[in-house]
């Protein structure tokens, strides 16, 4: 598939829609990405002729069904560039993945083990960590940010220590765009010993990845970020450290025998997929990763940035008004958020609303973030594909009129 951003649109049926007689600029795609007909299509297709439950039937619908579900498997093995597909695990999402992380992974250290984070995170990457820390005493330490919204790598090769076993980051910032320099990180949590994870939320719908070529260890991503159904997401792991991990969930699917005395536990990545799967979800889930793979990466990439730089310039021009993150194109993601002065987000987004102008408003499940800004939240905006300049026209236009409304 090539890249035509205004025929892209038109496979976005959402996106015809005209909230307050308005077309609609949707631009909160960090939140929840649009789905395009060929996943609707996808996912209608197997509810009709293939919904079943997966794996313990022999009747033609199970067969097809688990037929669906390990292809999917095994496309998301592609798009991420797994050595296995068995080291694809499917959850209810990124948030969910980062948990079974921190009970497995985590059931693993000792008191006095120390996991590394950062002030950048999503909620998701802290409180997980912090309920570990409760459960089996490991040390939690923190990466602080730039005054450019970037982790400040300098300060993150001193907090790494002997007792270091994690480094659980952000890929790409959900609320500032920046993009972590992921070989640095390794680099400097292999020269102690410690693992690398990746929360790639924000990063994994910019087109396909390479978990081997970056050298982590562990990764996370979320469906409906990915142009894809809500309820599904993915946590890959080297194969040889998620076998020593032991299961997060007990239940029917992730047991090899059962006893009243025992119970032994399945291979992975059974074991960690307890009970019903998302089955139509992770039949969704692969469409979006073909549909996203079958774009012209190099000229999405060139849009994005090209919207991107067309927005700070835009906003660059409201005297109260701060952009929070990077001022420029390097090393970032179509990721923008700013606060104006005396003027609540909510405020914002609403006045933007009445234009058309999807935006989200808020902390973005990023407090320490917004503490070390001096802000209780921002508006952001987060670009995907689809987007053209009539987005970013109107919602600069959008801006206009909220200065005036407010005062500002």
């Amino acid at each position: 598939m090539t890249f035509d951003p205004a025929a892209l649109r038109a496979e976005f049926p959402i996106l015809a829609l005209r909230p307050h007689g308005q077309p609609l600029h949707y631009l909160d795609n960090g939140a929840t990405a649009q789905v395009p007909r060929a996943v609707l299509d996808a996912i209608m297709r197997h509810e009709t002729g293939a919904r079943a439950n997966v794996k313990r039937s022999v009747h033609y619908l199970a067969e097809a069904a688990t037929e669906a579900y390990e292809a999917a498997r095994n496309t998301l093995a592609t798009y991420l560039n797994a050595a296995d597909a068995d080291e694809i695990v499917f959850t209810s999402g990124c948030t969910a993945a980062i948990n079974l992380l921190a009970h497995s992974f985590g059931s693993r250290l000792d008191p006095g083990d120390e996991v590394l984070v950062s002030v950048l995170e999503h909620h998701s990457n802290i409180v997980p960590w912090q309920m570990l820390r409760e459960r089996r005493g490991i040390v939690l330490k923190a990466i602080p940010v730039t005054p450019e919204g970037r982790l400040d790598l300098d300060r993150m090769e001193s907090l790494l220590g002997k007792r270091t076993r994690l480094v659980a980051l952000t890929h790409v910032s959900n609320v500032t765009g920046a993009e972590t320099d992921v070989a640095r990180v390794v680099a400097a949590a292999g020269a102690v010993g410690a693992r690398v994870f990746l929360d790639g939320a924000q990063r994994a719908p910019h087109g396909p990845l390479d978990v081997r070529g970056l050298g982590i260890d562990f990764y996370a991503c979320s469906g409906h970020k990915m142009f894809g159904p809500n309820g599904i997401g993915v946590l890959w792991g080297r194969k040889e450290l998620l076998e020593t991990m032991p299961p997060f969930l007990g239940g029917g699917e992730m047991i090899e025998r059962v006893t009243i005395e025992r119970t032994s536990y399945a291979e992975v990545p059974r074991r960690f997929e307890a009970g019903t799967p998302p089955i139509a979800q992770a039949v969704g889930l692969a469409a979006a990763a073909k549909w996203i793979a079958g774009l012209d990466q190099e000229a999405v990439h060139a849009h994005l940035a090209r919207l991107t730089g067309r927005l700070l310039e835009g906003l660059a021009r409201f005297r109260k008004l701060r952009v929070i993150g990077p001022q420029g194109l390097q090393a970032r993601y179509p990721v923008v958020s700013f606060a104006i002065d005396g003027a609540h987000p909510h405020d914002v987004c609403q006045i933007l609303d009445r234009h058309g102008v999807a935006l989200r408003g808020g902390h973005h499940c990023a407090q320490p973030l917004m503490d070390a800004f001096g802000v209780a939240g921002t508006t952001r905006a987060s670009l995907a594909c689809y987007n053209d300049s009539d987005d970013i026209d109107a919602l600069l236009a959008g801006l206009d009129d909220a200065m005036t409304r407010l005062g500002r």
